[in-house]
C-alpha cells in the first residue's frame, strides 16, 4: 500500500510541476501611477502638458526636442500625453534643454490634480471626475501668445491686449 501511495503522490507532483513549468510566464503590467481605469495619472499628464507648452513657446518641434534629449519624437509625444512617466533625470534634462527650472513642470497644477499623485491614487475608491483642459496648453492659446509677442510696438501690443479684454468681457456679458 505504501508503494502505491508513493507512486500516486510522485505522479501528481510530476504532473503539477510539469504543468507549472510549461505555462508561459504571465507578463505583468505595471499600473503604478495610473488611475483605476488604466488612464495616465493626471500629474503625469500635467507635467507632459507643461513640456509641450514650453516646447511650443520656444517654437521647437518634437523632433528637435527629441534630438536634444537623445529620444525619438514618438517618445517625446508619449511624455507630452502623459502616457510615459518622466523620470527625475529626464526631467532634469528637459529643464536644461527647455531653459526652465524643474519646478516649471509643476507650476499651475490644480489641487485636484495634486491630490491624484501616484502615492495617493491606489487608495481611490471611485474614478476621479473629468478634468477640463487647461487653456494654456491649447495650440490656439500658444499661437496667440507667439503672435502677440511678435508685435514690436509696445503701444500696439497694449491696444491688442485691451481689445482682447474688451471682447472677452462683451462675450461673457451676453
Amino acid at each position: 500500500m505504501a508503494k502505491c501511495n508513493r507512486g500516486v503522490v510522485l505522479r501528481e507532483f510530476t504532473m503539477t510541476a510539469t504543468a507549472k513549468f510549461s505555462e508561459k510566464p504571465s507578463r505583468r503590467h505595471s499600473s503604478r501611477g495610473r488611475t483605476p481605469s488604466g488612464k495616465p495619472n493626471p500629474v503625469d499628464v500635467h507635467v507632459g502638458a507643461r513640456v509641450r507648452l514650453r516646447r511650443t513657446l520656444l517654437g521647437m518641434s518634437q523632433e528637435k526636442l527629441g534630438e536634444a534629449l537623445g529620444l525619438t519624437f514618438q517618445q517625446v509625444q508619449k511624455y507630452e500625453r502623459g502616457a510615459n512617466r518622466v523620470g527625475a533625470s529626464r526631467l532634469f534634462d528637459l529643464s536644461r534643454v527647455l531653459d526652465v527650472p524643474v519646478s516649471f513642470f509643476f507650476d499651475d497644477m490644480s489641487e485636484e490634480v495634486e491630490a491624484l499623485s501616484p502615492r495617493l491614487i491606489s487608495g481611490l475608491a471611485e474614478e476621479p471626475s473629468g478634468f477640463e483642459a487647461d487653456p494654456m496648453t491649447k495650440r490656439e492659446t500658444l499661437e496667440l501668445v507667439r503672435a502677440y509677442y511678435r508685435i514690436t510696438d509696445p503701444q500696439v501690443r497694449k491696444r491688442v491686449l485691451d481689445l482682447a479684454k474688451a471682447l472677452g468681457a462683451a462675450s461673457s456679458e451676453g
